[in-house]
């Protein structure tokens, strides 16, 4: 072996690209390491074979075709990407450089192939990566650290109205109401510090200067060094699932309209008409006593009953009609009723407030429903005879605070069971624009806590 051929047998070998001579009939005569290592043969196995052999079927045309061409003398280099079956029957991606080779006695085919298998599943991903975006309904936007719009697809022309040329270069802000600027400067703060900001609802303002409400996805954008370099947004259009929320809102507010119509009804038939007869029924009874003294024992327990019996229905009559709210006030209406109950009841609830201004009507009526619901609930399941009731005005929102130190309970369960009592508390305050929240753990007590900010106003005048 001539020094040339030693030179070229070494390089032939120490080649990280794969290379493979054939004759025109696309049988292997040589196959370097690298191609084996590519297909995963040995050199003995890729001599017995035929190029076409590690094709797909879909791609062999194409490979007759080529040889074809060198095969009637082309000395044109062929340059192309195709696929390679390996040996254990996956898939690969290779750049195949073709030419021939004019040698003595006859010419040969040289290929050589470079694995291009990982920057082609980058360009699918990518590529897929982009199918989404363009046909997402959401807007997926970029912008730069100066909130500057990086990128737009087809979802945010279509919420926004501005199209990739008009968006592209321009500030974010054209989007940001005028009066909610302050806001998003704080959350551009977050979001340089590396936060991530999910299912913010929010406004937007569209190209014809419409209001429409949004809820942001928003991540920072980071480079190969984990640097910040712009942020990321998914902004999806809620409005028909704001317009669901209203009409479902306006749905409970005219059923809890109905209910306390009903409630006041029959608190005014408890009151007015069953009561009364209840306290005729006890003067023909004090009657009878008086008439027949052998009876007397027996008639002054039927009185007694009778009298316990008209308590009772006055209390119920009190608790179903808010009357006392209207003459009282909301806060005096709220004690006089813990007071009522607690002398019933034979417990203790102690009521403190220091809210000092005059609440609306229709602001303690919520209320006073679920004071009455958490009080009850407690009375009932806590098995203690003592619960503290709070009601205080703090950071602009009144919040009521149902406490006792009770045997406690299972909130999930609670939340998955059929009772309808967390459910009405839920819905009422929600037409306050206000939350729950819920502590307890067995044995270990219940904290109810009804927030109630001040400047809402009941969702029955907001719908009109």
């Amino acid at each position: 072996m001539t020094l040339d051929t030693q030179l070229f047998r070494d390089v032939f070998d120490a080649s990280p690209i794969g290379i493979a001579v054939e004759n025109l009939e696309g049988q292997p005569i040589f196959v370097n390491p690298a191609f084996c290592s590519m297909l995963g043969f040995n050199e003995q196995e890729l001599r017995s074979k035929h190029c076409v052999d590690f094709s797909p079927p879909e791609d062999a045309e194409k490979d007759w075709a080529l040889f074809q061409q060198l095969r009637s003398g082309s000395t044109e280099q062929y340059q192309l990407e195709k696929r390679y079956f390996r040996r254990d029957g996956s898939l690969m991606w290779g750049l195949l450089s073709i030419s021939l080779l004019n040698s003595h006695p006859s010419p040969l085919v040289i290929a050589m192939v470079e694995d291009i298998t990982e920057k082609k599943m980058a360009e699918e991903a990518q590529l897929s990566r982009s199918a989404i975006v363009e046909s997402s309904e959401d807007a997926i936007i970029s912008e730069n650290l100066n909130a500057v719009i990086t990128s737009w697809n087809s979802g945010a022309q279509h919420i926004f109205g501005y199209n990739e040329q008009e968006a592209i270069g321009k500030p974010i802000t054209i989007l940001i109401p005028p009066e909610l600027l302050d806001e998003e400067q704080k959350i551009f703060g977050r979001l340089k510090a590396g936060e991530r900001i999910g299912n913010y609802e929010t406004v937007r303002v569209t190209k014809a200067g419409e209001k429409v409400p949004v809820s942001l996805t928003i991540s920072p954008i980071k480079d190969a060094r984990g640097t910040i370099v712009g942020f990321s947004k998914i902004a999806r259009n809620i409005t028909e699932r704001k317009r669901t929320e209203q009409a479902l809102a306006e749905m409970t507010r005219k059923l809890i309209e109905a209910q306390e119509q009903e409630r006041n009804r029959i608190g005014r038939e408890l009151h007015d008409d069953i009561n009364q007869r209840l306290a005729m029924v006890a003067l023909e009874l004090e009657r009878l006593q008086d008439d027949h003294p052998e009876l007397r024992s027996r008639l002054q327990e039927i009185r007694q009953q009778t009298s316990e019996i008209s308590n009772d229905v006055q209390a119920l009559s009190h608790d179903l009609h808010s009357s006392k709210l209207e003459y009282l006030g909301v806060v005096a209406g709220m004690k006089s009723w813990c007071k009522e109950l607690s002398e019933r009841q034979k417990m203790a609830i102690d009521f403190k407030s220091d809210v000092s201004r005059v609440l609306p009507f229709e602001f303690g009526v919520c209320l006073l429903r679920v004071l009455q619901e958490a009080v009850h609930n407690a009375i009932k399941h806590s098995g203690v005879k003592r619960i503290e009731v709070q009601l205080v005005e703090h950071s602009n929102a009144v919040h009521l605070i149902v406490r006792d130190s009770g045997v406690g309970f299972d909130i999930e369960a609670a939340r998955c069971g059929r009772g309808l009592g967390l459910t009405s508390m839920r819905e009422r305050i929600r037409l306050l624009n206000g939350t729950i929240a819920i502590e307890s753990k067995p044995m270990h007590g219940t904290t109810v806590h009804f927030r109630v900010p001040l400047e809402s106003e009941p969702r029955s005048e907001l719908a009109g």
